[in-house]
């Protein structure tokens, strides 16, 4: 299973993320899923909607907004196939937090960010019992016609 994202939509992502520091960030990830492959094409940066004075540790993404995401991928033929966030001053792996409120069937982009800059990132998908997650490759890469 992986995760395929152009560099320009990731350097997107991590500016996104880069720009709330200290406090986490989110957005959804917008592409296609064929099988066991997952391909990012957009983002919509979203708004962290959890209390202000968790937001260090916390995002918060609310049905409105999932909302909102699978009407601005429809207008371009795409659906919401992931979400990301950040993980300020933290290693980019799923928390306790992290894996009671994510869904199976989409693939989260954690990014660490330290000290307002990215360092580094990595893909996962909840397994369906619910139990963990596993990895997914994570393929950073120019666009096609770079």
């Amino acid at each position: 299973m992986n995760l395929n994202i152009p560099a320009a939509l990731y350097r997107q992502i991590t500016t996104h993320l880069s720009t709330a520091y200290p406090k986490e960030a989110a957005g959804l990830l917008l592409g296609t899923a064929d099988g066991s492959s997952w391909h990012a094409s957009r983002m919509l940066p979203l708004a962290n909607k959890f209390a202000q004075a968790e937001q260090y540790h916390r995002y918060l993404i609310t049905a409105e907004d999932m909302l909102e995401g699978e009407d601005h991928a429809a207008s371009f033929g795409l659906d919401v196939v992931g979400v990301f966030h950040s993980h300020p001053d933290s290693a980019p792996e799923p928390s306790a937090y992290d894996c009671q409120h994510a869904l199976p069937w989409y693939l989260y982009l954690i990014v660490s960010i330290a000290a307002g800059e990215p360092a580094g990132a990595r893909a996962w998908q909840l397994r369906e019992d619910r139990s963990d997650f596993q990895e997914a490759a994570l393929v950073v890469a120019p666009a096609a016609n770079a």
